[in-house]
């Protein structure tokens, strides 16, 4: 069984382009929303979503080698190619 989707939180939790963390992207409200979310379905269409929202806001190329090393880590296989 593949495991848990981890949070697309890499640990900079600094909110300054408009409530975006710049080293996620998500807003306070958008990390609350992940926490809760159980189904595996929903996190992955999540972390999706959050790499469309960091394609549109610009200056988050950093966070996906930081994720990828997060999921290897912890077992998981991401949603989007290496």
């Amino acid at each position: 069984m593949a495991k848990k989707l981890p949070s697309p939180c890499i640990d900079v939790c600094k909110f300054r382009r408009e409530g975006h963390c710049i080293g996620c992207s998500m807003t306070k409200t958008q990390k609350k929303i992940f926490k809760k979310m159980k189904n595996p379905a929903e996190r992955e269409a999540f972390v999706t979503m959050l790499v469309h929202q960091q394609n549109d806001l610009g200056k988050y190329s950093h966070w996906r080698a930081a994720y990828l090393k997060k999921c290897t880590k912890k077992g998981a296989k991401p949603p989007f190619a290496a």
